[in-house]
């Protein structure tokens, strides 16, 4: 059984970075700002007050990192309210919320949502077609892993 969800032409978009990453983040999005106009910004804590400043718009924020905001993120994504994931991660640097972040990763492929974790791979997402338009993600087929578990 193949299920799947429409992802709408005005996409959700999570925006989150490591304090190392944010300086990058913000020069990202305010090279993506006609693009990312079209599109739901949701951030986690620092980070969304950060894009709102910089992209003159409304940005939805959660909390912090580490205070739930990875967490809160990964909520929305398993309950289909995120439809893309732009993580700006530090690979250099441990962060005292390391499994909450591999936990947000792991969701992102879960659900089967685009994920990107730097500029360029966000810039190659940014610029797809698809990224503009309609489309039916599949998800993958989970009732058997369900039921073992029951």
């Amino acid at each position: 059984m193949t299920t799947s969800r429409i992802l709408g032409a005005r996409k959700r978009i999570a925006l989150v970075a490591h304090d190392h990453k944010k300086k990058d983040l913000i020069e990202w999005a305010d090279f993506n700002k006609t693009v990312l106009a079209r599109h739901e910004l949701i951030a986690t804590g620092t980070t969304g007050k950060l894009l709102e400043e910089s992209l003159d718009r409304p940005v939805k924020q959660v909390l912090s990192g580490p205070l739930g905001g990875d967490q809160q993120i990964g909520a929305m994504i398993a309950k289909g309210e995120i439809d893309v994931l732009i993580f700006f991660w530090d690979p250099m640097e441990a962060q005292p919320h390391d499994p909450d972040v591999k936990a947000l990763l792991r969701l992102a492929v879960v659900w089967n949502i685009p994920a990107a974790s730097n500029r360029t791979s966000s810039d190659f997402l940014m610029t797809s077609p698809l990224m503009h338009e309609v489309y039916e993600a599949v998800i993958p087929d989970y009732s058997s892993y369900i039921k073992r578990k029951l």
